[in-house]
């Protein structure tokens, strides 16, 4: 059972109030037609500035029964030797319940990539993939999740795991969803990082994920899920996706009223 890291501080800590934030964002969304999708990127800030961005993603999708969850290491923390830390069994934990990890997809990853290794170490305060649990919990009950952080932003690794993944979502018995999470620029005033993220946001609706971790090393867009991002726009082309779009972009200064150094959080669908 992989416990809550930042239940309390990132979104609602009680049940009660976590589902209410959660129903209210997605209802802020307007007319949102849930559809199928090969893939998505949505952020991973607090409810309170990067909620309303996330909602518009989770909104539009309806949600299969497997979402493999890709997400940056902010820790530091990796004893996986390719990089990529799986979370392979049992499940994660939030104030909604439990979100069952699929058991025979993560063990099929396990032998699809040499990059992927188990490492609870990387999740254990990782906060990129818990975020998202909630959202997916209140879309559908029965989700079951693959957790996977990679720490490393290298094309030819997320190449790599990006055409594993669509390999095992092509053959899978079940509809799978490829999630990245991520946000955007950090810590650059409203101006400057607007611009970035319109750069990095371009290259992903191309679903050009070498050219979007090109941009983001000689542009210096501080995009921490750079890797999962190129990863599942790898997976999704592999599959045959022809487009993205971008359905919702926000910034932090938009909550707080401050535009002198913002965070950027932009929502993205792979059909």
């Amino acid at each position: 059972m992989r416990a809550p890291a930042v239940s309390g501080r990132f979104y609602p800590g009680t049940k009660r109030e976590l589902e209410r934030a959660v129903r209210e964002l997605l209802a802020a969304v307007p007319q949102a037609r849930p559809a199928p999708a090969r893939a998505a990127v949505v952020p991973h800030a607090g409810y309170l500035y990067s909620g309303l961005t996330a909602a518009h993603v989770f909104a539009r999708l309806d949600i299969p029964p497997v979402v493999v969850i890709l997400a940056p290491n902010h820790t530091g923390v990796c004893a996986a030797r390719g990089g990529a830390s799986l979370w392979e069994a049992g499940a994660f934990r939030t104030p909604l319940g439990d979100a069952v990890v699929d058991e025979r997809f993560a063990g099929a990853l396990l032998e699809a990539s040499p990059l992927v290794d188990v490492d609870h170490a990387a999740h254990a305060q990782e906060h990129a993939v818990e975020v998202e649990v909630p959202f997916l919990q209140l879309r559908r009950a029965d989700v079951r999740i693959v957790p996977v952080v990679l720490a490393w932003d290298a094309w030819e690794g997320c190449r790599r795991l990006g055409e594993a993944l669509a390999a095992l979502a092509a053959r899978w018995p079940e509809p799978v969803l490829l999630l990245a999470s991520s946000d955007l620029t950090h810590y650059e005033s409203a101006a400057v990082s607007q611009g970035k993220d319109a750069r990095a946001l371009e290259a992903v609706a191309a679903l050009d994920g070498e050219e979007l971790l090109r941009r983001c090393k000689s542009e210096r867009i501080s995009m921490c899920g750079r890797a999962p991002t190129a990863t599942v726009v790898a997976a999704a082309r592999t599959l045959g996706a022809a487009r993205a779009e971008v359905v919702h972009y926000s910034h932090s200064g938009m909550t707080t009223g401050d535009d002198a150094a913002v965070v950027g959080y932009g929502g993205v669908v792979i059909p």
